[in-house]
């Protein structure tokens, strides 16, 4: 691994412009503040937005200078691009979106290319500072289209992703119009995380549907490369949260209020009083002015705590210029306002109400003054403030209601979970929190302390590292086996030292591409042409070795004169000679193992059932992806069942669950056309698993090919049906030259 670069919109400090001079300031947000520890504490150069327009080349040069102290450089942005690709695209269209409020979502194709340039912008500062080999750890939505801009200008780039938002289920996702780009974008990052594993699935699911792609466990299979997903929640930086903390409360009380009178004299006024705190920037995601209803609800049922709790409710002023966001906080001051004339009294409010940001020194003390934090999104990535208000409880002692549609929800199992839509859930969930015993809060408290305290945010950041560095292992194993021009050479020379070749060759996948309908899958007259070509030199045996039944394969190829294979070894076609069964078994079998593949039909709209002379085939290549592999696995399971002490297996192919008679492969064909042949140059190329046969029943001197990036005992891979082409067109030309 050499240097580490972090990317993101925004840098964890920001320049401020006061007249003509400029100062550093720490920037506000999740990311931000969590990964900045990290960041100091590493071998790391962070790349980003630097708050400010930087209208001249002087204050560029100063800005550039200032955030190099903080390891740090600029990307400069601004006026309408800026707009365009930050309040435009990244927030009003992918924000909402990801986060399921399709109804505030828009489209626009202006704000989608300020999006591309910014994404391009941000590759050209990466570019221009990193080295062969370097880690790049791209940030969260504003630059999903830069790891594939990266791979694609330098793929020897170590490239990591990271989203902070849920990435949505692909109903919600189908509905943008750049989906495929976004997708692609993502996917040309090397390792791709999430906060939780609903939304690594949603993920791996989009991309199997719209673009096509195999995916299996954490892996998806694209044209040329893997990609691994994985799930790394991200933590907190612990012990800064706890240190503050027990600095924090052995303050005498009356010395905290000095410094924060505006909310520490509520306290003081009514020490028994209990303190329900809140805290979220202002955002339609935060499911703020349901926390307020709830809160009325709890107030009505249990009158009992009239002037006995008040609810802190910090909202902090984000994107104030949109107007969703202008008319939230009219929403939410004119319901504060409704529950304190309600419910207040002269000694007595019910809500406290503050609109803007607070130091981080005020943060703590909220945090250790609140006997309960009332947390409840609509929907949120992670929900970092849940994690830091439990580190900040040094005596054990505090409760935390949380939206089950956070994602720290996943991993904060002893906080109250709640429905933030269901308000009477919420209103309950307050009076639990309030009335829970202590003994209850302190093992609630310990438990999730131990967890958070464990994996922090330098766990986090490291095991994102250390996994972006095993999948980079991963991939360069693979990558040794791909075709290299040093491996053409000595393929090429072997080839023409060679007097007598076989070379056996799949179809579908790899002299062809795959069509839905495996009918349109016909061979184009350039593929036609370059099999001429090696079938017109004496010193080859061209052998098309196929899963096809023989009527496709005699009316594409039938009239060309090689040897043709059909149903992976059923039937022999030599030359210009007539087709050969090599297996009489009785296809009585068929009678009870069509009534389930028909089932499968039914149950599977796109599918279709094949039949050959000694097999059963269930296509699905035309299926829904994700309910196609579903019903394959079941079709296996049901199968093995029925197959039992029968001369009958399964194989499973590309989009294929193939009944046939045992014995019937790729491997016995070519070792039953070896018995008669001593090649001195053996060549086998295929695409899926019946190939494999094939791959293993060959001698150790062949040279065998796999063609996609699945583990394989063929020796050499290449990307793809084109890469086949290329490398028996270099073969033939240089024995032509």
């Amino acid at each position: 691994m050499n240097r580490l670069i972090i990317v993101s919109n925004r840098l964890p400090v920001s320049i401020q412009k006061n007249n003509d001079d400029l100062t550093v300031i720490p920037s506000s947000g999740g990311l931000a503040t969590a990964l900045h520890s990290y960041h100091r504490s590493s071998d790391s150069v962070w790349i980003g937005w630097p708050g400010v327009d930087a209208e001249s080349d002087a204050d560029k040069k100063n800005v550039t200078r200032l955030l190099a102290r903080e390891q740090c450089l600029p990307v400069f942005l601004g006026g309408q691009l800026l707009d365009d690709y930050y309040h435009g695209f990244s927030n009003t269209t992918l924000w909402p979106l990801f986060h399921y409020f399709a109804q505030f979502t828009e489209f626009s194709t202006r704000h989608f290319e300020a999006y591309r340039q910014v994404n391009e912008l941000f590759a050209e500062e990466v570019l221009k500072n990193a080295s062969a080999n370097d880690t790049v750890w791209i940030h969260d939505y504003q630059l999903l289209l830069l790891p594939n801009i990266l791979k694609q200008k330098q793929p020897d780039l170590h490239i990591g992703f990271f989203l902070h938002i849920p990435f949505p289920s692909f109903e919600m996702f189908r509905i943008l119009p750049w989906r495929e780009e976004i997708l692609s974008g993502m996917l040309g990052a090397d390792l791709i995380g999430f906060h939780t594993y609903d939304y690594a699935r949603h993920f791996i699911s989009s991309a199997q549907r719209l673009l096509g792609y195999d995916a299996e466990f954490n892996t998806i299979t694209t044209d040329d490369r893997q990609v691994f997903v994985d799930v790394f929640p991200m933590g907190i930086d612990y012990e800064k949260f706890q240190s503050h903390a027990i600095a924090v409360q052995s303050k005498p009380v009356q010395e905290r209020s000095r410094e924060h009178q505006d909310i520490d004299r509520f306290l003081l006024s009514k020490p028994d009083r209990q303190l329900i705190l809140s805290i979220d920037r202002l955002d339609y995601t935060k499911g703020i002015p349901e926390r307020i209803h709830a809160f009325r609800r709890f107030l009505h049922k249990h009158p009992r705590y009239l002037e006995k709790v008040s609810l802190i409710m910090l909202t902090v002023p984000s994107r104030v210029a949109v107007a969703q966001y202008q008319n939230l906080r009219s929403e939410v001051e004119e319901l504060v306002g409704s529950v304190n004339g309600e419910f207040g009294t002269m000694g007595w409010t019910p809500i406290i109400y503050f609109y803007r940001t607070v130091p981080f020194q005020h943060l703590i003390e909220l945090y250790c003054s609140a006997d309960v934090a009332l947390l409840t999104p609509l929907r949120d990535g992670m929900n970092l403030v849940a994690k830091e208000y439990i580190a900040t409880k040094t005596n054990l002692k505090g409760v935390l209601i949380l939206s089950e549609m956070a994602g720290s929800a996943k991993e904060l199992g002893e906080a109250i979970s709640v429905n933030p839509n269901n308000i009477e859930d919420v209103s309950d969930a307050i009076h639990r929190a309030l009335t829970m015993p202590v003994e209850e809060q302190r093992y609630a408290v310990s438990t999730m302390q131990e967890r958070l305290q464990r994996y922090d945010i330098h766990k986090w950041a490291s095991e994102f590292v250390t996994a972006l560095s095993k999948s980079q292992q991963k991939l360069a194993e693979h990558q040794a086996r791909k075709m290299s021009e040093v491996l053409l050479a000595e393929m090429q020379q072997s080839y023409m030292n060679s007097q007598h070749r076989v070379l056996f060759l799949d179809y579908d996948g790899t002299l062809q591409r795959f069509f839905g309908n495996p009918q349109d899958a016909m061979p184009d007259e350039a593929l036609i042409a370059l099999l001429r070509r090696i079938n017109s030199d004496e010193r080859n045996r061209l052998v098309l070795v196929s899963g096809r039944d023989r009527e496709t394969l005699h009316n594409w190829f039938g009239a060309l004169g090689f040897t043709l294979i059909a149903e992976h070894g059923a039937w022999f076609k030599f030359g210009s000679g007539e087709w050969i069964l090599r297996n009489r078994n009785n296809s009585e079998w068929k009678e009870n193992i069509r009534p389930i593949l028909d089932s499968y039909v039914d149950r599977t709209p796109g599918s279709l059932i094949e039949e050959k002379t000694h097999s059963l085939v269930w296509h699905y290549r035309k299926s829904d992806i994700v309910l196609g592999e579903l019903r394959a696995r079941e079709l296996k399971t049901d199968l093995s069942n029925l197959l039992i002490n029968q001369d009958l297996e399964v194989l499973e192919g590309s989009k294929v669950v193939e009944v046939k008679v045992t014995g019937i492969n790729k491997g016995n064909a070519a070792l039953e056309i070896l018995q008669s042949e001593t090649p001195d140059f053996l060549l086998a190329i295929g695409d899926d698993w019946t190939d494999e046969y094939l791959f293993k029943s060959l001698p150790d001197n062949a040279i065998t090919f796999k063609v996609g990036t699945d583990r394989s005992a063929a020796r050499y891979y290449v990307d793809n049906y084109k890469q086949v082409r290329t490398l028996l067109k270099s073969l033939l030309e240089n024995s032509d030259n």
